[in-house]
């Protein structure tokens, strides 16, 4: 099998635009120079430190930044690694932003061969933009260009935790320039990321009913709370500000409904109008959470403690020996003995009980236990656990027969066989989907991987039948959905049994 050329080179050009992008900073590291104690400069790292400072600055609404502003920044965060003075912070300054923005006016640019259009090309682009001047000053700010952001986000600072902060940026340029179709996929991946941090701050709810069990766990999921309560404010204020800017834009194309053209991006302001609403509205419910999750996380340190003391508290040493040993007067006692008395306790029979439901049982019959159900033992709970791999081991030999000679089946094809070969009954049975589940989340499933893992386990019998065959079993989820009893109602699944390559 040949490797097709038209496919390798595809969007050649575009590649290497986005290589160039790290060109300036590799001008940086190629340049020289030295601080006043004669030690050499790192422009590379503080080129990358000069981005996430103008990032910071976009992400904060700060439009005041200039040559002044990250020479100072760079003095704050120096603390005794370079020997410059105000004047060399300056022209430290000023030195990288003209390689991210040439002096010239000329935008950056790489000229090369593209092996798609097979000709000589240049890319160009503009790392840093000039966004206000400032006259009585005569100073000038910058801000981040797209090819800028795009480098930041190359970098994969801030990505993780500022991707919802990221598409708002990116979703506010599109609004002002009438990109309505690039809006609306930025909106889609902000409801992806909303959802991603939801997933988030269920895990850490779950961790913190867990894990929190002293002061220093306490102190850590405490900053991760703050930190993401913080930022949801923010993200929160940007979401108003944002929906603020649509409706703005919806009142103006409302009037301005001349052509087709203009009642189309009408229209899509419209659509923009409303999911964006619908995100907001998911991210207000995350904001939400976080302030129950701080109250979750105090009252979850105070029982963890708690119950970690009563679980070390020695009765008979702390209370009963003191009390016998010690001679103190009654009331002191009584104030020593008496957190440990049982609270006052009250029964009430409420009239709505006669309308509760009823266990309606023979006349002689035998009683149930109205308690709870008892737990197996572990005779019995091995017993059931056999029972249910024989099931299991039923159903996958039912399975290899309606594969026959083929590699792969899904659970629409096995369940139109059972409907040939008259097994409906099988189809009744609940192990079938059971089974197809359990492979499903243990995909791939390796025979030997199940015995190493768990012994013969529930699918032990499944694990033999494929060992035999020297198979292990991979199982997708499809897009439909079946309905394929009255009763069950199941994602598509393919089922795919490749041979096991043992080679190294």
């Amino acid at each position: 099998m040949s490797v097709e050329p038209a496919n390798v080179t595809a969007n050649f050009r575009e590649r290497v635009q986005r290589l160039a992008l790290f060109d300036p900073l590799f001008r940086l590291e190629n340049k020289r120079g030295l601080d006043r104690s004669q030690r050499p400069i790192d422009y590379f790292s503080l080129g990358l430190m000069a981005l996430l400072f103008f990032f910071e600055c976009m992400l904060q609404r700060r439009s005041q930044a200039g040559v002044k502003e990250l020479a100072a920044f760079f003095n704050r965060i120096n603390q005794g690694e370079l020997d410059l003075d105000a004047a060399g912070y300056e022209k430290l300054a000023r030195d990288i932003i003209e390689i991210f923005r040439p002096p010239s006016g000329k935008r950056n640019s790489r000229s090369f061969y593209n092996w798609s259009s097979r000709r000589e090309e240049t890319v160009y682009y503009s790392i840093l933009k000039a966004d206000k001047f400032d006259v009585a000053a005569n100073t000038q700010y910058y801000s981040l260009d797209e090819q800028g952001l795009e480098l930041v986000f190359a970098t994969r600072e801030y990505f993780s935790e500022f991707q919802i902060s990221i598409n708002q940026l990116l979703l506010r340029k599109q609004l002002e320039r009438g990109q309505f179709w690039g809006a609306l996929r930025q909106i889609d991946e902000m409801r992806v990321a909303v959802g991603n941090l939801s997933e988030r701050i269920t895990r850490i709810r779950h961790e913190i009913q867990r894990n929190i069990v002293s002061d220093s766990t306490y102190q850590r999921y405490r900053e991760t709370i703050e930190d993401i309560h913080l930022r949801l404010n923010r993200e929160d204020r940007e979401f108003e500000e944002l929906q603020a800017f649509v409706r703005a834009t919806r009142e103006r194309l409302y009037y301005e409904r001349n052509t087709a053209r203009d009642r189309q991006a009408y229209e899509l302001i419209l659509r923009i109008d409303l999911e964006l609403g619908e995100v907001h509205h998911s991210h207000g419910l995350l904001l939400r959470e976080s302030i129950e999750l701080k109250t979750t996380a105090l009252q979850s340190v105070q029982e963890s403690l708690y119950y970690a003391g009563v679980d070390s508290f020695n009765f008979q040493k702390e209370i009963c020996e003191r009390l016998l040993s010690t001679p103190l007067p009654l009331e002191a006692a009584r104030c020593l003995v008496e957190p440990f008395l049982f609270l006052e306790g009250r029964q009430d029979w409420s009239g709505l009980s006669v309308f509760a439901g009823q266990r309606v049982e023979q006349k002689g019959s035998p009683g149930r236990s109205a308690g709870f159900p008892e737990l197996l033992d572990e005779d019995e709970l091995g017993r059931e656990r056999k029972a249910r791999a024989k099931e299991y081991g039923r159903v996958m030999e039912a399975i290899l027969e309606a594969l026959g000679e083929r590699e792969n089946i899904d659970l629409r094809e096995f369940a139109d066989y059972c409907r040939r070969e008259g097994r409906e009954a099988l189809l009744e049975d609940r192990t079938v989907y059971d089974l197809w589940i359990l492979l499903h989340h243990r995909s791939p499933f390796y025979p030997e991987q199940q015995e190493e893992e768990s012994g013969e386990g529930l699918l032990g019998e499944v694990a033999r039948l494929l060992k035999e065959r020297g198979l292990f079993a991979a199982v997708v989820e499809k897009a439909d959905e079946l309905e394929v009893t009255r009763r069950y109602v199941i994602k598509n699944m393919d089922l795919k049994l490749e041979v096991i390559n043992h080679a190294v």
